[in-house]
């Protein structure tokens, strides 16, 4: 597989060269007014943006975007498409997500809970077709359902599964739904790689979106993910796609609807010290590509875990 190498991409993401800008987001402390050349507040308004959407706007190629960790996830789904977010020969234009969390989901209304039956309640989300349930912004423990079901199966407590386009969720005694937070995947895709080269991403949660964590839509080229963690994504935590190129080092995938890592015709994906957990998915659907698990070419899906 034709990447650009480990070492540069590390060595970037630590170094940040001098010929390429640090655009910094906070959520917290950051205002989109603001234009990122600070990681603090300056009186000039030169510190923090709040989104990771204006940071975009803002950067060039070559770029490198670093999101301040706080303890409140990134709520947006953004996109990377052209040259303006594409490498140099030199550098990849990367994101450096220093542990932050890029979530899609939003709070299940407490009203929005019926009860069905026993310790069960349902919710139907405005979007079905995929979804994912979570506590306290972490993946609830999901039940898998057999086609055809007339009803849901059996839960056991703080247990979800999706039938019929709604949310079933069992609670523990003498608890309500309300007792919870409880959120919903809302938002559609977390990272959409779209016409890109030499792109970067790294030490960042993606969870929560209703379709893929992370998906190389279409001539997403040169694209290095390490240590990131795609998990509870409604269809697959990282889809691969037409003519795109991934290497996927040091990665977690797991909990994901459908599949962990989903690879589509004319892609090709290098997966490298990396885990993808068959545990809620198979972790990886096979629909065409070429794919390399730590550097042996294999064809066909895998319903077992892939661990280093």
């Amino acid at each position: 597989m034709r990447v650009f190498g480990c070492f540069l991409v590390v060595f970037y993401l630590l170094t940040a060269p001098a010929a390429g800008r640090d655009i910094h987001v906070d959520n917290l402390a950051g205002d989109d007014s603001f234009t990122g050349h600070y990681l603090q507040y300056t009186p000039d308004r030169s510190g923090p943006v709040r989104t990771i959407a204006k940071a975009l706007r803002l950067a060039r190629s070559g770029d490198r975007i670093v999101l301040a960790k706080t303890d409140q996830p990134y709520r947006e789904g953004i996109s990377l498409v052209g040259s303006r977010h594409s490498g140099l020969l030199d550098r990849p234009f990367a994101i450096e997500g220093s542990g932050a969390i890029l979530d899609g989901s939003a709070p299940v209304p407490p009203d929005a809970w019926e009860h069905y039956r026993g310790a069960v309640f349902r919710f139907h989300p405005p979007r079905t077709g995929h979804q994912q349930l979570f506590i306290d912004d972490r993946p609830a423990v999901r039940v898998p359902v057999s086609r055809p079901a007339e009803a849901p199966p059996k839960l056991e407590p703080l247990e979800w599964c999706l039938h019929e386009g709604q949310i079933y969720f069992r609670v523990a005694a003498d608890k309500l739904p309300k007792d919870y937070r409880l959120t919903y995947a809302q938002q559609q895709t977390g990272i959409t790689l779209f016409h890109v080269r030499r792109v970067a991403i790294a030490n960042l949660t993606v969870q929560g979106f209703r379709v893929d964590g992370i998906n190389a839509y279409n001539s997403a080229r040169e694209v290095y993910l390490t240590g990131v963690t795609a998990r509870g994504n409604g269809h697959s935590g990282i889809t691969v796609g037409g003519a795109s190129q991934v290497e996927i080092d040091g990665c977690v995938v797991g909990n994901n609807g459908q599949a962990q890592l989903l690879t589509l015709p004319y892609s090709e994906t290098s997966v490298r010290n990396s885990q993808l957990f068959a545990n809620t998915a198979p972790a990886r659907v096979d629909q065409g590509g070429r794919v390399y698990i730590d550097g042996k070419q294999v064809e066909g899906g895998l319903d077992k875990d892939v661990t280093p």
